[in-house]
């Protein structure tokens, strides 16, 4: 990308989509602390079209681990966007737990997040100040049910009260009905919560405030294979 273009921000949107939010624009100390390596510039444009290639690889190829797009500072917030980032899986979200633990020791908040496109399902984990506040899964997975740690956020509370169901978000006290409302909307919940409470990959447009340049950059995935183009 030349230095005299213009790169405007626009949605960035897959089927599965995954990513980290931070509350600065610090790209270099973020890649530090994340361990990320041997990047190269690229446009909003550019990185969608490498996030849908990655994303729709062949059955068991680990290639979609190797590369992530760290976006320019956006209204005050930097997205780690890719398969790496996925807060839920169970090979990468304790490593994901402990990195969005250690940004948030270092900027104040980081957050990552899980959304499928085609009623996959969601999951969020947000950190604050080096500690946990929330995480939660809703992917119709055996395990989501292990993955949740601390107390529903405030949007959480609303949707749960909006179903008649106690905010503290403890199911067992729900009939079968309000479990599965309460289920199919938390499918649905990951992009509404990054909107509220960081900046969403989704919402992206010409008037979001953009300061410098993003980047793909190689993950130190070491079972993601040699990284490619």
């Amino acid at each position: 990308m030349g230095a005299e273009a213009k790169d405007w921000p626009e949605p960035i949107s897959t089927c599965w989509n995954y990513w980290i939010a931070i509350s600065t624009g610090d790209q270099a100390g973020i890649m530090k602390v994340l361990d990320l390596s041997a990047s190269r510039p690229v446009t909003f444009a550019e990185a969608q079209e490498v996030l849908d290639a990655d994303g729709h690889g062949e059955p068991g190829d680990r290639h979609h681990l190797s590369r992530v797009f760290v976006t320019p500072e956006i209204d005050g917030w930097t997205l780690v966007i890719g398969a790496w980032c996925d807060p839920c899986d169970s090979e990468r979200r304790e490593d994901v737990l402990r990195s969005c633990k250690a940004l948030s020791a270092r900027y104040g908040r980081a957050q990552a997040y899980y959304y499928g496109a085609q009623g996959d399902g969601s999951a969020w984990l947000v950190a604050e100040h080096g500690h946990v506040v929330r995480r939660y899964a809703a992917t119709g997975e055996p395990d989501d049910e292990m993955l949740a740690l601390g107390d529903p956020l405030p949007l959480e509370r609303s949707r749960l009260l909006e179903l008649g169901v106690p905010d503290h978000g403890d199911l067992r006290t729900a009939n079968s009905e309000q479990i599965e409302e309460w289920t199919w909307a938390a499918f649905e919940l990951a992009p509404e919560i990054a909107a509220t409470y960081s900046v969403s990959p989704f919402t992206l447009t010409r008037e979001s405030r953009v300061r410098g340049t993003g980047v793909l950059a190689l993950t130190p995935d070491p079972s993601a294979g040699p990284w490619h183009e």
